[in-house]
């Protein structure tokens, strides 16, 4: 699994190999070899445990002594990746944190790190550890992907198109990617090759209500009211709570003279989002 913010993110776990898993036990101890192949295929997250058997996994490797220093920074990574599906970020920070002491030059943690950064609205911290990531491993795209979606959060939309650009060029079938390279863009009036990033993005199976929600926007901004609708209606299907879609659909259907309709939606998008028609105006929208 590799965390990718779209802003709108992309976690790495690594395969632990056998090779590295070489330790000597500790003292005392008697290795377990089928304990350890067993741990070692569960913390890699195979056969789609549970998130709760791979950090069971993962702390029964941290905790048998026989594990080599840089296979352990892997074991704190995958760890820290299973917290962040469990939503414990705190203690995936702390797992990341870890695997870069025990080998600072291994970016999947530092990517991995600052996607949690992202998903709590630490955006500066996010793009420091991104960054990182960035400089560790040029070729990256996953980094790129989420630092875009940091500067996304802050409205720096010039940069996050930028970093778009680069992470759709090192790995143009990331769905997300185009996802969120569409909202960018429609925000930033670019609004044909906006919405060819968001056909792209649905072509490559993300029917997620974020990519429907963007389509809406572009759409709305093109004056083409009736697909717009029908856009923001299939992102709610899928978030029935997405303030932005809620606000998008009660503008289009103002404009179509549906005032009643206008006004529900439009009071149900300030209920879950209150200054949601600010980011609207922002956005080139009234």
């Amino acid at each position: 699994m590799e965390f990718c913010a779209s802003g709108r993110i992309i976690h790495g776990t690594a395969p632990i190999l056998i090779l590295l898993l070489l330790g000597q036990p500790a003292a005392g101890q008697t290795p377990k070899k089928n304990d350890n192949l067993e741990n070692i295929a569960l913390c890699s997250g195979s056969d789609r445990a549970s998130f709760e058997s791979r950090i069971d996994a993962c702390t029964a490797l941290i905790d048998s002594g026989q594990v080599t220093t840089a296979a352990l920074a892997i074991v704190h990574n995958n760890r820290g990746n299973a917290y962040v599906a469990k939503g414990d970020h705190d203690r995936a920070i702390q797992d990341f944190d870890q695997s870069i002491k025990l080998n600072p030059a291994y970016a999947k943690p530092f990517n991995n790190r600052g996607a949690v950064y992202v998903s709590k609205g630490e955006y500066d911290l996010a793009i420091k550890s991104l960054e990182r990531a960035i400089r560790l491993n040029p070729d990256y795209g996953r980094a790129f992907a989420n630092r875009a979606g940091s500067y996304l959060k802050k409205n720096e939309y010039d940069r996050a198109e930028r970093d778009y650009d680069e992470a759709i060029r090192l790995e143009p079938d990331l769905e997300a990617v185009w996802s969120g390279r569409c909202w960018t863009r429609a925000i930033l009036g670019a609004l044909q090759a906006a919405l060819e990033d968001c056909n792209r993005a649905l072509q490559l199976g993300a029917d997620s209500a974020e990519t429907y929600d963007s389509r809406g926007l572009i759409r709305l901004k093109m004056g083409q009211i009736g697909a717009a609708i029908d856009d923001y209606d299939s992102a709610l299907r899928s978030d029935p709570k997405l303030a932005s879609a809620l606000y998008g659909r009660g503008l289009a259907k103002l404009k179509k003279g549906d005032k009643a309709g206008s006004e529900a939606d439009i009071s149900a998008a300030k209920t879950i989002q209150a200054r949601i028609g600010d980011d609207f105006m922002r956005y080139g929208v009234r």
